[in-house]
């Protein structure tokens, strides 16, 4: 399993880390996610976009805020790898994100995993999309 460290950027408030895990990019932003801080993230995602990834993993677990900047950010890496083919998995969502993520609707569009590991064990590409067999 491919575990190579892709890149970070890094503001005092939100740190995101890029690496690759077999076919997916792992993109784990870390902190607060907002106005202020949002193209910490977005930059990342339009990058692995931008390398071929379309299924991106999205590593919730020490992501302590977001605001709606933040959610259009992840809507909008949606939105461009489901058009390649892939989607968005967002895994370990502590629970004051998860609940911008219900609150919004948010949540229905995304494939939400509760750990990482199973994001990165399911082989579907978009939400509504069947389970492969192993």
């Amino acid at each position: 399993m491919d575990r190579g460290t892709v890149g970070s950027a890094q503001s005092g408030r939100l740190l995101v880390e890029v690496r690759e895990e077999g076919t997916s990019a792992v993109v784990t932003p870390a902190g607060e996610l907002d106005h202020h801080t949002a193209d910490l993230l977005r930059g990342p995602l339009e990058s692995c976009l931008g390398r071929g990834f379309t299924r991106l993993v999205v590593d919730c677990s020490r992501l302590e805020f977001c605001d709606s900047t933040g959610l259009n950010v992840l809507l909008g890496a949606r939105l461009k790898a489901e058009a390649a083919g892939g989607g968005v998995h967002l895994a370990g969502m502590l629970p004051v994100v998860a609940r911008v993520f219900e609150i919004t609707g948010a949540e229905a569009v995304f494939t939400v995993h509760d750990t990482l590991e199973a994001a990165l064990a399911d082989k579907r590409g978009k939400p509504d999309e069947p389970r492969k067999p192993d």
